[in-house]
């Protein structure tokens, strides 16, 4: 008989339980900074009860932003798609492309790739995702394709990037390191790992496309005035976010209002009354809104393990077990630590704010450099983003591309398990040459 794989909701629940219980075992302490030094100082835990449940609230409470976002950018696409026009484009999509499917899935895996590791890109690929779906699973492919192409390109960019400023940036920055220094060698990291990850994409399209590229349709109806009018607002769109983000310092709250710009624009050249688009709206956000709410159940997480005082003890013991081991065991040591940290301090800012303080003058002691512990500090961050639960991104993403969680991690759990061994052996050699 087939074991079921429990609910998301239920999943989260036995983590919010079992960081709770955690609470009461484990003793307490924080990181203080003091005369520009960080250091560790114990204190008493605060095991947490019922706070479990004040736990949802409050995580709901941190993660607003992200699921006004869910909801807003769900009606937003749902609108756009009851105009008829993303339809009948991808049709005619299809039709131009042919049997160039594979070049297009490629080149697309290629860009996002890029846009992690040069500018961080990872909230942004949420409506990118939204986008993807819908075509790749109209050329015959599935969501989980689309997931591929956009999210976990951009997540291997990011983990193994060269100029992304919020990891590479500020680990360095706080290394006291030049800033991008040692560049070659990411570039080296990147360009294999986004040339593995390129051939996996080919591989799992060939294996996985339901619907040959022999029986593509070469004709399709002309698109219609309307719907050209919209597609060009939707590539208006694109271009706005990309250029906003990049050049103007967009964030959730100014890409959010561009969607739902874009939502209603569309409404209006289609020729719907204000009363439709408000229900299509409504109707979009009620259909995404299941998968929304998970974003803020799993910050929960975060919450207990905070309040309880018990996430920088947990730290602390991790770096304790460092002491003793050689260069290879030690940046091992690091760059596991850095992976495990990431499912309970997802932000790649406040996971540098802590660690890289402590891991630098460590990495001097053992005789492991600097710039090799920045880079375990990237792998560790980056590629377990795509499996841990408390990062709302991961969330959203899963939310817009209409997969529950639990199914994508027994889709993805081998390939971050490849990562993480590929990201080891890569270390290695920055032991004799960085």
């Amino acid at each position: 008989m087939k074991r079921k794989v429990p609910h998301t909701y239920v999943i989260i629940a036995c983590l919010l339980a079992l960081c709770a219980v955690l609470t009461w075992i484990l003793p307490g302490g924080q990181y203080v900074t003091e005369d520009d030094t960080l250091r560790y100082e114990p204190m008493d835990a605060v095991p947490q009860t019922w706070q479990v449940l004040t736990a949802v609230y409050h995580g709901f409470v941190r993660q607003a932003g992200i699921i006004v976002f869910i909801l807003v950018v769900g009606g937003a696409f749902w609108l756009l798609n009851a105009t008829g026009a993303v339809s009948a484009g991808i049709s005619r999509f299809i039709a131009k492309v042919g049997k160039r499917d594979k070049l297009v899935l490629a080149a697309v895996t290629v860009l996002f790739s890029l846009a992690g590791a040069v500018f961080g890109m990872s909230e942004e690929t949420i409506p990118f995702v939204g986008i993807m779906v819908p075509l790749v699973v109209s050329l015959g492919y599935d969501a989980f394709m689309g997931m591929l192409v956009v999210y976990v390109a951009a997540n291997v960019g990011f983990s193994s990037a060269f100029l992304n400023p919020f990891t590479v940036g500020i680990a360095q920055g706080m290394a006291g390191l030049p800033l991008f220094s040692g560049m070659g060698y990411r570039i080296f990291c990147w360009g294999l790992l986004t040339v593995l990850l390129t051939g996996f994409v080919l591989v799992y399209a060939r294996r996985t496309q339901k619907v040959s590229a022999d029986v593509i349709p070469q004709e399709s109806e002309p698109l219609t005035r309307r719907q050209g009018w919209i597609l060009l607002v939707l590539l208006l769109t694109v271009v706005l976010l990309v250029v906003g983000v990049t050049c103007w310092d967009w964030y959730l709250p100014e890409i959010t209002g561009l969607f739902l710009g874009m939502g209603i624009v569309c409404g209006i050249i289609a020729g719907f009354s204000a009363g439709r688009v408000a229900d299509e709206l409504i109707a979009g956000a009620r259909d995404i809104l299941s998968a929304a709410l998970v974003v803020g159940f799993a910050s929960g997480i975060i919450v207990i393990l905070q309040d309880g005082k018990v996430v920088d003890s947990i730290l602390h013991g991790m770096q304790e077990g460092l002491a003793g081991t050689g260069r290879v065991g030690s940046l091992s040591a690091m760059y596991g630590i850095q992976a495990l940290i990431n499912f309970v301090i997802p932000s790649a800012t406040a996971k540098a704010a802590i660690t890289i303080p402590i891991m630098a003058p460590f990495a001097d002691l053992v005789g492991v450099s600097r710039q090799a512990m920045v880079l375990a500090f990237q792998f560790g961050d980056g590629f377990t983003n795509m499996l841990t639960p408390t990062s709302g991104v991961l969330m959203a993403a899963l939310a817009m591309a209409r997969i529950p969680y639990s199914d994508w991690v027994k889709w993805v759990w081998k390939g971050v398990v490849v990562l993480l061994i590929l990201g080891f052996l890569l270390l290695l050699p920055t032991l004799y040459f960085y």
